[in-house]
């Protein structure tokens, strides 16, 4: 079978895909997820099969495993952790007449899945024949609560089109699900060969649990399933637990053209302190939520969930039917990867699919969070909750580093460091001023004072504290922060890396001004009054390292005097470099894996001038290959402020339907969350031209030529403000709360709830020619 696609499947609030692709179905179970940020299920199929890699994760469920070291050294992680595939509550298995429902056999006449971004349903509806000529229709709905975070359901609907029939379902639990190795490290296939140890299991009437927990990780976890049904007539049942399966068959006679139809309800739970029973009560508990609020009541209380969040959210395009899509299909899994997270991370790869382990990294934070900060701010204060509570792991990692404050991981589950590889690991000392930096943001953007006594104080303050002790003066009086590794991995281990130092530099000062702000939690950090001084004196001398012979910032110290690159001599096949080439060539060349000062550029855009911005930009976007999906966004938002803006509409493309066109082949992994967030990064900050340097918001729109219009909005401190973009003007106004003062193009405005305020575009564009990139690399262009 063939997938179909056409105009009909670009909807602008649903992904539609009809008819099979069976050699694609990974990458449809990924784009097919659906997730609250606590429980995520993959897009497989109810029957269970066909399937290419089934999975259901519970956010911060991990196993532990022994971290792989040709040689050791001090302050190497000891331990990995990994995202544990879950008890499996989904499958519904269907045999008409003695027949098992599955698409590859017998004849497929018409099969659609939908995925509704304002139901947050995923509908299939699928007509088949059997191989010895029975036809039915079978038509599923699921969702995962975004209001009842423990709660999974499904509504399985079979009607019998040519004849009576006799129907049997069975709906299972399913533990440790029979999964191919996803690494290709033995000790994480290892822990993940049948990682779950049952310890109770039990079944009643149309309900059924299983307990279970981890084997290393002791992480205990329990998941219960009850179900509603509706038939004619005739129904019999029967349900049975065992160590790893719990199954309801039930059977009965349909005559031709009524229907047989099964809700299910699944509740999950896990736990590293609660005992078993203590787990089994609380699901139990869930679902009696669940089947107290019904299937009609759950639909219901998703729509009205999303359609807040679509208030604030949106993002609207007029130019452009396959990107407006694209835009709110990212929107959609950004949401799903944050929204019911709460004291946990937010993973790479959200919860649709094993990549990078089950890991979270600084994207979270840098591009995640500032989506959520305007849209949901209450969600993105439950992100950084998880990394307050995680700041004790980080200071003791600190001090095994013989440093003093808080070392926030580069990658992790749980807050303790599991990258074996340090010199992109270890060194990766950006991510606490990532982190330092989304704290600062969120306490701008929502004035909420008491996230930043309990929490964002202590955060900024013993990040500086690592700034401090890591940083030094030199001979001249220069600020200097020495063999550290930036976001380009492909420059590890290097001196002065200009993001590190400028995020260095704001983490530095914004920690000073939270402690004269709360002087009490200053007093109790042991915060004395030399200490800020310091932070500003440090600060105020940070080093950036420029080439005055060239005239650009140099992406870190004695960079741009490195060997260029061959790209010339580089094949299309040997991308990613990283795959192909050592790292110890990488490092001491002139390449770029994904933006780094352009990364800067944008985030402390006001440490540059437009002229540096213009010139450090055409200086690295030829050499940077974008080997990370993350580089796209970043590199839109610059070529739109300095007026490339063609090419900003490219990137933009490019980080919209990185996974919906598969660009870096390996969807099947799971959607990357970080470049779904850079699609609203792009359109609010590249064409919106949207900062909020010192907590101010402003704005310097513009619009690439493939657009007639562009309209977002955004929170600010309990306003809701909506800004409308055409080629010619930009209009401001305030939907609810408090008029707001911003500036467009340093113009100040206030907007009220009275009347709009209109402004008149400027014309945008460079006069010089339009950037280079390394041969082969160019971004598709983008024709609408």
């Amino acid at each position: 079978m063939t997938e179909v696609r056409n105009k009909g499947d670009t909807q602008p609030w649903s992904l539609r895909r009809r008819k099979h692709e069976l050699t694609a179905l990974e990458r449809t179970e990924s784009l097919f997820a659906l997730s609250n940020g606590h429980i995520g299920i993959r897009g497989t199929l109810e029957e269970g099969e066909p399937r290419a890699l089934p999975g259901t994760y519970l956010n911060g469920f991990h196993e532990q495993h022994p971290l792989p070291y040709a040689e050791t050294g001090y302050g190497d992680p000891e331990d990995g952790q990994t995202m544990v595939n879950a008890t499996d509550g989904k499958i519904i298995r269907l045999l008409v007449e003695d027949e098992p429902f599955d698409v590859r056999y017998g004849e497929t006449t018409s099969h659609e899945r939908v995925l509704d971004f304002r139901a947050g349903t995923l509908t299939r509806s699928t007509e088949w024949i059997s191989p010895t000529g029975r036809r039915v229709l079978v038509r599923s709905q699921r969702l995962v609560s975004f209001t009842q975070r423990a709660v999974m359901a499904l509504r399985y609907e079979v009607w019998p089109l040519d004849a009576d029939m006799q129907l049997v379902v069975q709906s299972d639990l399913l533990a440790n699900e029979p999964i191919a190795p996803q690494s290709n490290d033995p000790r994480v296939s290892m822990a993940l060969d049948a990682p779950l140890v049952a310890e109770f299991a039990d079944a009643r009437e149309y309900h059924a649990v299983l307990n279970h927990r981890t084997r290393n990780s002791r992480l205990r976890m329990a998941a219960a399933m009850d179900h509603r049904i509706e038939t004619p007539h005739g129904l019999r049942t029967d349900i049975s637990a065992e160590t790893d399966l719990a199954r309801l068959s039930l059977a009965v006679d349909v005559p031709c053209g009524e229907r047989l139809c099964v809700t299910k309800y699944v509740g999950y739970g896990w736990s590293a302190r609660r005992s078993a029973p203590a787990l089994r009560a609380q699901v139990d508990a869930a679902l009696a939520g669940a089947l107290q609020t019904g299937w009609e009541g759950l639909l219901e209380e998703q729509r009205d969930y999303l359609a807040e969040f679509w208030s604030a959210a949106d993002i609207e395009l007029h130019g452009d039917a396959e990107l407006q899509q694209a835009v709110r299909f990212a929107l959609f899994h950004v949401l799903q990867a944050g929204a019911r997270g709460e004291s946990r991370a937010i993973p790479g790869k959200g919860l649709t699919g094993p990549g990078y382990e089950g890991h979270a990294f600084w994207d979270t934070e840098t591009f995640v969070l500032p989506v959520l900060t305007y849209t949901m701010p209450d969600a993105a204060r439950d992100a950084l909750r998880w990394r307050y509570s995680t700041l004790d792991k980080a200071r003791q990692r600190a001090r095994l580093l013989g440093q003093r404050g808080a070392a926030f991981p580069w990658r992790s589950i749980d807050g303790a460091e599991c990258s074996a590889y340090w010199p992109a690991g270890t060194a990766a000392f950006h991510v606490s001023a990532d982190v330092a930096d989304a704290v600062s943001r969120y306490f701008a953007a929502s004035g909420d004072s008491r996230f930043d006594v309990e929490y964002g104080t202590e955060i900024l303050v013993e990040t500086a504290r690592l700034w401090h002790s890591l940083g030094h003066y030199d001979s001249e009086g220069n600020y200097r922060i020495d063999g550290v590794t930036g976001p380009d991995e492909y420059t590890a281990v290097a001196d002065n890396n200009a993001y590190t130092n400028l995020m260095a530099q704001r983490n530095l000062r914004e920690a000073a001004r939270a402690c004269a702000r709360n002087p009490s939690v200053a007093g109790m950090l042991g915060v004395e009054v030399q200490e800020p001084e310091a932070w500003h004196e440090a600060a105020d001398h940070m080093f950036v390292p420029f080439d005055e012979a060239i005239g650009v910032h140099q992406q870190s110290s004695e960079f741009t005097t490195h060997a260029e690159w061959g790209f010339d001599e580089t094949g299309e096949s040997d991308y990613p470099l990283l795959l192909h080439y050592p790292y110890f060539d990488l490092y001491r060349k002139q390449v770029v894996k994904q933006a780094d000062l352009v990364l800067a550029m944008y985030l402390r855009g006001d440490a540059f001038d437009a002229r540096q911005k213009e010139d450090n930009f055409i200086y690295y976007e030829a050499r940077t290959v974008r080997d990370s999906s993350l580089s796209a966004a970043p590199q839109a938002v610059l070529a739109a402020e300095t007026g490339f803006l063609d090419l900003a509409y490219d990137y933009f493309a490019e980080a919209c339907l990185t996974d919906l066109h598969d660009l870096h082949d390996n969807v099947s992994q799971g959607v990357h969350i970080g470049s779904l967030a850079g699609a609203w990064t792009s359109a609010v900050a590249g064409f919106g031209g949207m900062r909020d340097h010192d907590g101010y918001l402003s704005f310097a729109p513009r619009l690439p030529s493939a657009l007639e219009q562009l309209t977002f909005r955004l929170r600010m401190r309990e306003s809701l403000v909506e800004v409308q973009i055409t080629p010619d003007w930009a209009t401001y106004r305030l939907l609810s709360g408090q008029p707001l003062e911003l500036a467009h193009y340093g113009d100040p405005i206030v907007v009220t709830p009275d009347e709009a305020v209109s402004k008149p575009v400027p014309l945008s564009g460079s006069a010089r020619p339009e950037p280079e990139q390394p041969s082969g690399r160019r971004p598709r262009r983008r024709t609408p």
